[in-house]
């Protein structure tokens, strides 16, 4: 099997599932448990806690890292319980657990504002400073990797713009599809950051929720009062410990899996036939994100014509599959015909030039076979 689909999800690292395995056998402890094997447990968190903060290049003591089930909680975390009030911006390319999140605000008669994108995916910044400092901001949360197009928002310039606005504004970034595959140094304007396991070979049900200490958020959870009381429920050792593990690696060979999965995207841009195939994602994207379109085809139909032929894509956010139109494409600006047939393919540092270059073969086939072409 050819799997281009990694960034609904990626194959969990069998060699962190290993390393792991002892806190699903002989340390299963619970580790707000007093005894020693919870107070080993616990340490352990603070030990991946530690990792997660240092990989993203800011201090303990000015950051904290608050456990979660996946990225969608983390977003959620930080959109609900970091302002109650106020006029809350995003914009229009970003995640359903932004997006939706921003309508359930919206749906409250709090004010809510959605920022144009450009043709890429990228927020308009000229937009969006203009808002802010027309009508003003109390939460902006902008992603930092386009989950469809791939655009990468420069979140640290962004945040320090929006910071020189508004001091007292709070910055949220959805860094899911950032995380172990960019070089990712969080600037000190940026106040609450996302992050997801599964997305970096982790296992799917751990994330976290990066958080200035000095930042007051409410949880969402109620009950024993664990991650500091801002995620109560017994944590998930095992998953954050896999996700610790996990990232290590990714993080251990970042530039080297940047680059074999750039040599893999550029291959693609070029191999793919461009009379029945357009390449939306930008060259400046993430090369770990290609969003192409058939157009005139069903993406759907695309799809299910290359899982025949034992290849995985995606035609969109997994999150979002059940529209027929992406919103995010949409807001690029892409006409309905382009529209209806967007393939999304992504990447992994276990993707192969090979693998590239027998999905174009059977991709431009399927091509031409919809297209009527002998």
């Amino acid at each position: 099997m050819i799997y281009f689909d990694n960034a609904a999800t990626t194959r969990p690292s069998a060699a962190a599932l290993e390393k792991a395995a002892r806190f699903n056998g002989s340390e299963f402890f619970n580790s707000s448990a007093l005894y020693r094997g919870g107070l080993k447990n616990a340490a352990e968190l603070n030990i991946a806690r530690d990792f997660l903060l240092k990989s993203l290049g800011v201090s303990s003591s000015e950051y904290e890292a608050v456990f979660t089930s996946c990225g969608s909680e983390s977003d959620n975390m930080a959109i609900f319980g970091a302002v109650k009030r106020g006029v809350f911006v995003t914009d229009k390319g970003e995640h359903a657990a932004v997006y939706k999140s921003f309508c359930e605000l919206k749906s409250r008669k709090l004010q809510t504002e959605f920022i144009d994108l450009n043709r890429d995916g990228s927020v308009s910044e000229e937009k969006l400073l203009g808002f802010v400092q027309g009508v003003g901001a109390d939460f902006v949360s902008i992603v930092h990797v386009n989950n469809e197009t791939g655009a990468v928002n420069d979140i640290n310039k962004i945040a320090d713009k929006l910071k020189k606005i508004n001091q007292k504004i709070i910055f949220h970034s959805d860094g899911v599809q950032a995380y172990g595959k960019l070089p990712v140094r969080l600037s000190k304007s940026v106040d609450l950051y996302s992050v997801s396991a599964h997305k970096v070979n982790g296992l799917k049900g751990t994330g976290a929720l990066i958080k200035k200490r000095k930042l007051n958020v409410s949880p969402l959870i109620f009950g024993g009062g664990q991650e500091s009381g801002l995620r109560s429920g017994t944590e998930n050792i095992f998953g954050i410990k896999v996700f610790e593990y996990a990232a290590a690696e990714k993080l251990e060979r970042i530039n080297e899996n940047y680059a074999a999965v750039s040599e893999i995207n550029r291959y693609l841009r070029n191999a793919l036939d461009k009379r029945y195939v357009k390449i939306l994602s930008s060259e400046a994207a993430s090369p770990y994100i290609l969003s192409v379109s058939v157009p005139g085809f069903r993406g759907e139909v695309v799809m299910h014509a290359l899982e025949d032929e034992d290849i995985i894509v995606g035609n969109g956010s997994a999150c979002s599959s059940r529209n027929r139109y992406s919103r995010v494409m949409e807001s690029c600006g892409y006409s309905k015909q382009e529209l209806d047939g967007v393939i999304r393919l992504s990447f992994s540092a276990d993707n192969t030039l090979e693998e590239a270059k027998i999905f174009a073969e059977k991709f431009n086939g399927i091509c031409k076979r919809f297209k009527g072409v002998i």
